[in-house]
């Protein structure tokens, strides 16, 4: 009677009744330990280990790790239930099926094993055949359970990986590749839901427009390769400019970008879109004989009888193109009555 089940290995190499029994007899008796050992003498599949000191049950119970506790009930300087109960408040035994061995049979004493957590009793010295073949039946329906919480734990981490991955992919299929911020895609859906809403609710929203000052002239002298390092540093300074969690900032197309604030006036939006102005500039990326600018178009909007989504995100545009015609790298606020 060699080796001994682990029950991580059981849950995932193979069926229980490939595993021997590892039985554990606590019992401060040793004549008791001895005819037990002698009982299961000459079971290939059951292997038997004792402890005569109940005080190193738990530790014993660790280090060999049994499919089936034998449990004395009278024990000097402890009380077999109280072992029973500690088995079920720890971890590693907690599920370890544990056949109480009592002198008498007593309704009374079996009822409180039960109560205190046992898996079944027997009155010592038990038959030896039904001895073997309880052992036995719990052996194998410990290890299913065991194969059993493995396998749901697998399908468990399984399922957790599959949410990641689609959580992953719902987030690429909103991502601009090249920049990391919402894609046109994205903000189409976001600007529309969040129009509803605003049409429910009558609150405010500002669309910052922005747009790289002459990047086809960048594009041409350095390269695309460079224009999109450009783009990804210019759309760092927008992502920094639109931090609060409400906020969106997209890519629109090109070297064109939005950005979606929620709940914003026109002249907090101002202030927002000159601070991205401002990021940009401080980039010092060399363009001709100066640096790489940006310029903005601000509209603040609420929805209206009169006023659609398209025309809100024109009116930003139009301030864009003031911007440009101004001079560029500068910031354009739209007024609604005239945009």
């Amino acid at each position: 009677m060699t080796g001994q089940p682990d029950a991580d290995a059981a849950s995932s190499l193979a069926p229980a009744e490939n595993y021997n029994s590892m039985v554990l007899l606590i019992d401060d008796q040793v004549l008791i330990c001895e005819a037990v050992r002698r009982a299961l003498a000459g079971e290939a599949d059951l292997d038997f280990h004792y402890c005569t000191n109940p005080l190193d049950a738990l530790r014993v119970a660790d280090e060999v790790k049994p499919t089936v506790i034998l449990q004395d009930l009278v024990m000097p300087g402890i009380d077999g239930l109280d072992l029973v109960r500690q088995y079920r408040g720890k971890a590693t035994t907690h599920a370890v099926p544990v056949i109480v061995l009592s002198t008498k049979e007593d309704p009374s004493i079996k009822s409180d094993a039960f109560r205190a957590g046992a898996n079944d009793y027997l009155v010592k010295l038990p038959d030896r055949v039904e001895l073997i073949a309880r052992i036995r039946y719990h052996t194998r329906a410990y290890l299913d359970h065991v194969q059993r919480d493995a396998a749901y734990a697998a399908l468990r981490e399984s399922q957790r990986q599959l949410m990641i991955a689609n959580l992953e992919l719902e987030r690429l299929t909103r991502i601009d590749g090249l920049t990391g911020l919402g894609n046109r895609r994205y903000f189409n859906e976001y600007i529309e839901a969040e129009w509803r809403r605003a049409a429910r609710t009558g609150a405010q929203m500002s669309l910052i427009m922005i747009d790289v000052d002459y990047f086809k002239r960048y594009n041409d002298t350095y390269g695309h390769l460079a224009g999109d390092e450009v783009l990804k540093k210019v759309a760092g300074v927008i992502q920094t400019g639109a931090s609060r969690p409400a906020d969106l900032a997209a890519r629109f197309g090109g070297e064109e970008f939005i950005i979606v604030l929620l709940d914003t006036p026109l002249d907090a939006a101002g202030q927002i879109a000159d601070r991205i102005v401002q990021g940009v500039r401080d980039l010092t990326i060399a363009h001709g004989d100066g640096y790489l600018t940006i310029s903005a178009g601000v509209a603040a909007v609420a929805p209206r009888e009169g006023l659609t989504l398209e025309s809100a995100i024109n009116a930003a545009d139009l301030a864009l193109f003031r911007a440009k015609a101004a001079g560029r790298s500068r910031v354009e606020l739209a007024d609604m009555q005239t945009d």
